[in-house]
């Protein structure tokens, strides 16, 4: 009796796992760096609604004599307009200084969350079409409504870049005297101790810092 492997998924609600990042500037686009993901301006939090960022395809039909059938090809590529809906905060103004009307930039999505290695970044190079707050009278929180143009097409299913390592406490460089450590950028630094001061109750040393490369 042959025995079958059901195979499974790990599924998941976008709600808690999507992320949703402004980037002003990219320098590739179909490759984001980690530093332009860390300092992207995050809207996530405050999204209420979400609408359109998605390819879609023109096809083109291609009916003949021989068949009934009206059979098509792909045609042009094309990203509809696309929006973000998001509450209003009573105080700041953060958001609505990112997206201002006429803005350009790229809206990121990561679909899968920052999830270092996975083929989920979705980048759309968009312009900020209209931005304009929505008034209601029910029972609800005040938001507003930024509609975007994509400007070029978007670059689907990019790597979610590699998270740098962060040196360990005590961690040393490896080098002949075991002296150096890294800066907060992950770069290597040279201490070396230049004089000590001895007091009753401790010992003080002065110390200098200096690149790798110095002589």
């Amino acid at each position: 009796m042959s025995t079958s492997t059901k195979k499974t998924q790990t599924r998941f609600l976008r709600r808690g796992i999507s992320k949703i990042l402004w980037a002003p500037a990219l320098n590739d686009p179909k490759y984001p760096s980690r530093r332009e993901i860390a300092s992207a301006f995050a809207l996530t939090d405050a999204v209420s609604d979400i609408e359109g960022w998605a390819l879609e395809n023109d096809p083109i039909e291609t009916p003949d004599m021989g068949s009934t059938f009206n059979s098509s090809i792909p045609g042009n590529d094309k990203a509809e307009n696309s929006s973000l809906t998001f509450y209003e905060d009573r105080f700041s103004d953060a958001i609505e200084q990112q997206l201002p009307k006429g803005a350009k930039g790229y809206v990121v999505l990561l679909r899968k969350g920052d999830l270092p290695g996975s083929r989920s970044v979705d980048v759309f190079p968009v312009q900020v079409a209209t931005r304009a707050a929505t008034y209601s009278t029910g029972n609800e929180a005040a938001k507003f409504k930024v509609d975007y143009t994509i400007t070029d097409e978007p670059s689907l299913d990019r790597p979610v870049p590699q998270a740098h390592p962060r040196p360990q406490p005590g961690e040393d460089c490896d080098d002949d005297h075991g002296r150096g450590h890294h800066d907060h950028d992950g770069d290597h630094v040279d201490v070396t101790v230049v004089s000590t001061t001895k007091t009753k109750t401790k010992t003080e040393a002065t110390v200098r810092e200096h690149d790798a490369d110095e002589g």
